[in-house]
């Protein structure tokens, strides 16, 4: 007898209700199409019908949280403000071989002086003079000033000669239909970028038509520069320039201030005139850039980000200690206390959260103060004289005090949500086998509440590495953070791009310890309960 006689006959594969199965060929779904087209569109479908259920959380979280993180990175190393406001002098500097030893040349001061007469129109010199003020001390004054003056120039002497030897020079619509000739043009690139400034200028800031304005100064200046240079373009008025009275640019901004003739000042215009710069994270580290544009330490004197950063750290930690030697023991009475118990001390625990935190520290203020509370107790029942009270405020031991008390329920919580969860069994079974209490705690209770221990002292660090308000009330000046000195530069010094720098590498240095703490202790064993 063959195998094929022996061999039932293949049945057909079960179709889903309403489905078709045909011999050869693949399973159908009920409306004729393959089944696994139908069950991946479906699954399509539920994946499109998820993300639009958290679509609105991704959004908030992206507007919330990411964005500005990411304009915080860009501040950070943003630096337009000076190719942007001073574009002729920033290509006229990198020309210059005078620095660092000597001011630079002439056709420097040329091209400052048509950018800083625009920029005044603008009104953004003083944004400028700001954002230079940052790395040198008196470029924000030497700019306002310069802005006010720059418009009184003697440079009208080249206006009035250009006027005199060719009359047509005066008359704006001649301008125009010059300026719009290519030849023209190429054959005059300074008077060419002077008259679209202008042109632009009068435009935008002054809402005027050119056709109908008086030229301004500093393009008849561009114009005799490039006559000077020997342009001798064709359509456009012969005048022989090499008789006229010429005035310094230089010397003009001399006598306005002197500083414009220090090298320093233009070495820091040189070195800033970059679109992205690390100036803002050299400063957050005590650094600069130095003469040659090499980075270098700060004088001593000038060294405090280091410092900020390292009192930051171990102050943080200071408390997140303390919060564990205060929060562990009433984590594990209300644990252990029946329930009616618990829940009243647990009230007490929540209460400071109904209170204003500035309030909160504004009462701790009162009580550290060496005439205040806790001093008059101590000289009270004798153990500090009443000439020798302890210095309790405007110091690290102020700020460790304070912000223990406000950090401490974001500790007990989590402990006594993990130390809920252990079965009381354990520590009954543990003295049962010969265990005192002591060992019992140690040796099951303790390892079973680590988790919590983990969750606690994440929230309370985290929380207090970026805390200002407290340190800033009751700290003084030695138990001030980092973050106060971000807070003051958003806030009155409104330098926002070393704000941004001292606030990216506070994110990167806790991101760095959140990791070494998941390699060491593991992010798994973080428990907040459960």
């Amino acid at each position: 007898m063959t195998d094929s006689a022996t061999t039932p006959p293949r049945q057909p594969m079960a179709a889903l209700p309403g489905g078709e199965v045909t011999e050869d060929g693949p399973m159908l779904a009920a409306d004729g199409k393959p089944l696994k087209h139908s069950l991946n569109r479906a699954l399509r479908r539920e994946k499109l019908r998820a993300f639009l259920l958290v679509s609105p959380l991704l959004i908030f979280i992206l507007v919330a949280f990411v964005a500005p993180i990411a304009d915080m990175l860009f501040r950070s190393v943003e630096n337009q403000i000076v190719s942007e406001t001073l574009p002729r002098t920033v290509v006229a500097l990198r020309e210059d071989q005078n620095l660092p030893e000597a001011a630079p040349g002439e056709p420097v001061y040329e091209a400052l002086y048509t950018d800083l007469f625009i920029a005044a129109e603008y009104k953004s010199h003083t944004r400028l003079g700001s954002r230079l003020n940052y790395e040198m001390t008196g470029l924000s004054s030497l700019f306002r000033g310069t802005g006010r003056d720059v418009g009184r120039f003697d440079t009208d002497i080249y206006t009035d000669q250009f006027i005199e030897a060719a009359p047509a020079l005066e008359d704006p619509v001649a301008w125009s239909n010059w300026m719009a000739q290519d030849e023209i043009r190429a054959a005059l690139p300074f008077t060419a970028d002077a008259w679209d400034a202008w042109t632009t200028l009068t435009v935008e800031a002054n809402e005027d038509d050119p056709l109908e304005e008086d030229v301004e100064d500093f393009v008849y200046t561009a114009l005799y520069r490039d006559l000077a240079n020997g342009a001798a373009p064709a359509n456009f008025p012969d005048v022989d320039v090499s008789t006229f009275e010429t005035v310094s640019i230089k010397a003009l901004f001399e006598d306005s201030d002197e500083d414009w003739v220090d090298p320093e000042v233009w070495q820091v215009i040189k070195t800033y005139s970059p679109a992205y710069t690390d100036g803002y994270f050299l400063n957050s580290v005590d650094m600069m850039n130095g003469p040659g544009g090499d980075a270098e330490w700060r004088p001593a004197d000038e060294q405090i980000y280091l410092k900020l950063f390292w009192r930051t750290m171990w102050m943080s930690l200071a408390i997140t200690f303390s919060c564990i030697l205060l929060g562990y023991p009433i984590a594990y009475l209300l644990s252990t206390l029946p329930l009616r118990s618990a829940n009243v001390l647990m009230i007490l625990v929540l209460l400071p959260f109904w209170t204003s935190l500035l309030v909160r520290t504004s009462a701790w203020k009162v009580l550290l103060q060496q005439q205040g509370v806790i001093n008059d107790t101590l000289v009270w029942i004798g153990l500090v004289s009443d000439t020798n009270r302890l210095a309790l405020i405007n110091n690290a031991t102020g700020t460790v005090i304070a912000m223990t008390h406000i950090l401490l329920p974001f500790m007990i919580l989590p402990l006594y949500s993990v130390m809920k969860t252990i079965p009381p069994s354990y520590m009954r079974a543990a003295k049962s086998m010969g265990a005192n209490d002591w060992t019992a705690f140690w040796r099951v209770w303790f390892p079973l509440s680590v988790p919590g221990i983990g969750a606690g002292s994440i929230l309370a660090f985290i929380l207090s590495i970026g805390y200002y308000i407290t340190p800033e009330i009751v700290g003084g000046t030695e138990g001030v953070f980092i973050s106060n000195r971000i807070a003051y530069h958003i806030s009155s010094s409104l330098n926002w791009g070393l704000a941004a720098a001292l606030g990216s590498i506070l994110l990167a240095l806790v991101l760095t310890l959140y990791w070494v703490y998941d390699r060491i202790v593991g992010i798994d064993n973080v428990k907040l309960g459960g």
